[in-house]
């Protein structure tokens, strides 16, 4: 009999929620025995919350997809092949497709749950080989909110400040998040520092967790945001808060945005929010006169049809105080998925490419083109169907073919008739998971089994743009492979097997990471041997040998807008119809 092999702890990331915290993973004759908080990771420091510790149950659990399958006709019955048949069979598909109907006839439908190095590849192989820029996340329904207000503010995505600032903010403005149920540890660090003197606002409609932990609960009726945001900004200017210099100097459009604040006296927005007058007068004072204030939110400001509006307004009121670029200041948002911001940095989303670039910018597809090796035109400069649109042209026959890579739209999608309808209307639909069956893949032709976490390695960015190594630990079921692997096999059988000829996710991530050499999101100077050696990292990192990379950006105040300046957005100057507004919703 052999002797069983000593326990070990590998150390890796959280796959769950967007504050990316540190993990150990115990595993013993391989197989993941536990899960317990990493003491020197930088973002918990051996703290965690409930929803790591079942990890192994969830890694074990006997739905797992465990062989490529496939079925002609839907009503058939799924039998399993090998993966050269079954990606034969979903490429040869595909092709005949493209050939009939051209490259926007097929889309892929793909999920904040995928490593870098995962969302790398199937934008390579989707914008750069087949031709399409029909790929978008379920990210979208999360935080696209976020990615065009912090565009629209400051010329280009990202956060400004980090968890670090969490310790050194004297005022918290929390909005349309209950982080002490949804990012329990980053809503940990918030408490430390309240316990220390700080001061905690929190907008929501009920009385979460987090109101009632905060020092100042607003009450705001669901769809008034906006009113309460203004009127915020309305008290900041009458009272003398502004800081004048900051916005004088590196801002711009700040006398439209007065205006419109201008129209919301407190006592006005009292009425439409049912948030009394002197509350609102207090919030707006406690965060103007904070020596450092924090504006954080999540899905209640996001997901709602004037999400990037409440983006802005929130970001307004850091510009209009000076609250950028420095330390325990700025705006932060809370990404829900794990690796949403990484699928960002990737372009992974209908209008983007790698680096934060856009499709439809001429230099921005030079650029992509050329690190990819394609001829100039070979990236469409039309954006791609966003989440909702893709399943609505996969419902009127515009999209032919769907590819879903770690998501269950069929439960998670708004309208889930329309989504059913879509994909049983589908000539394909291919459902890359770690699980089977789900909704989703009951409806697929073709099942391909996906290795989960942690079967694989690759890395992941949290919401204060720390990167971070998942790391295999044990192997993963059956035949199951590394989503980047998958891609890469299925490019094989397009015939463009020299351009994805990677044999490590290392590859993949170096790849990737020239691409972004002076871009605001630059990962140059990272490697998968870094990240293990330092743990992790945050960007910029660009490939210098003068020190770490900053904590927070804009500290000199210059922002990658054609002027150099941070945007001010002016407000509706009446109140929307009710939305998701404040109310914490489920990430997707």
């Amino acid at each position: 009999m052999s002797a069983a092999i000593e326990p070990q702890s590998v150390r890796t990331q959280c796959p769950y929620c967007g504050v990316g915290c540190g993990l150990l993973a115990e595993v013993q004759d391989g197989r993941l025995t536990g899960v317990r908080g990493d003491p020197i990771h930088p973002v918990n420091r051996g703290r965690t919350c409930r929803k790591p510790l079942e990890l192994m149950h969830a890694v074990d659990s006997p739905d797992r997809a465990l062989a490529p399958m496939w079925r002609d006709v839907r009503d058939g019955r799924l039998e399993p092949g090998t993966w050269d048949d079954v990606l034969g069979r979903v490429t040869g598909r595909l092709r005949a497709i493209i050939d009939e109907h051209g490259p926007d006839a097929v889309a892929f439908y793909i999920s904040g749950q995928l490593l870098t190095e995962d969302y790398y590849a199937v934008n390579k192989l989707a914008k750069g080989f087949l031709g399409t820029n029909n790929v978008d996340s379920n990210s979208r329904l999360c935080m696209s909110s976020a990615v065009a207000g912090y565009t629209g503010a400051f010329g280009s995505d990202g956060p400004p400040p980090s968890y670090a600032d969490l310790a050194l903010a004297d005022c918290f403005l929390l909005l349309g998040t209950n982080t002490a149920a949804c990012h329990p540890i980053v809503w940990s660090r918030i408490r430390d520092r309240q316990a220390e003197g700080a001061f905690v606002i929190c907008a929501d409609p009920r009385a979460t967790p987090t109101a009632t932990g905060a020092d100042l609960h607003l009450p705001v009726r669901p769809g008034t945001d906006l009113p309460l945001l203004s009127a915020m900004l309305h008290v900041i200017d009458r009272d003398g808060l502004v800081d004048d210099d900051f916005v004088a100097r590196r801002t711009s459009g700040w006398e439209q945005a007065r205006a419109v604040a201008h129209d919301w006296p407190p006592w006005r927005a009292a009425e439409v929010c049912g948030v009394p007058a002197e509350d609102i007068e207090l919030a707006a004072r406690k965060f103007a006169a904070a020596g450092g204030s924090m504006a954080l939110w999540s899905m209640g400001a996001n997901q709602s049809t004037v999400g990037t509006l409440k983006n802005r307004a929130l970001i307004n009121l850091c510009l209009a105080t000076g609250q950028i670029g420095r330390p325990g200041a700025g705006p932060l948002s809370l990404t829900g998925q794990p690796n949403a911001m990484g699928g960002r940095e990737t372009g992974g989303l209908a209008q983007l490419l790698p680096g934060y670039r856009k499709v439809e910018v001429a230099e921005d597809r030079a650029a992509i083109e050329a690190h990819w090796g394609l001829p100039a035109g070979a990236i469409s400069p039309t954006p791609g169907l966003p989440a909702v649109d893709l399943f609505d042209a996969i419902a009127d026959g515009t999209v032919k073919a769907v590819w879903i890579i770690a998501t269950n739209p069929l439960v998670s999608m708004p309208d889930n008739a329309r989504v059913r309808a879509a994909l049983e209307a589908a000539d394909l639909v291919v459902v890359q998971d770690a699980y089977h069956p789900t909704e989703t893949s009951s409806l697929a032709h073709a099942v391909l089994p996906a290795a989960a976490w942690p079967e694989k390695d690759g890395a992941m960015t949290n919401s204060e743009r720390r990167i971070a190594l998942v790391r295999r630990a044990v192997a993963p079921p059956g035949d199951a492979l590394p989503d980047w692997e998958i891609f890469a096999r299925a490019a094989r059988q397009l015939g463009y097997g020299d351009d994805f000829a990677w044999t490590s996710a290392a590859e993949v991530f170096d790849e990737f990471a020239a691409c972004t050499a002076g871009r605001v999101c630059d990962y140059s100077g990272v490697t998968h041997d870094r990240l293990r050696m330092e743990g992790s990292v945050q960007w910029p990192a660009p490939d210098l040998p003068d020190g770490p990379s900053p904590e927070r950006l804009y500290p000199t105040h210059v922002f990658p807008t054609p002027d150099g300046r941070a945007r001010f957005a002016p407000h509706p100057p009446t109140p929307t119809r009710p939305t998701r507004s404040t109310a914490t919703t489920p990430c997707c």
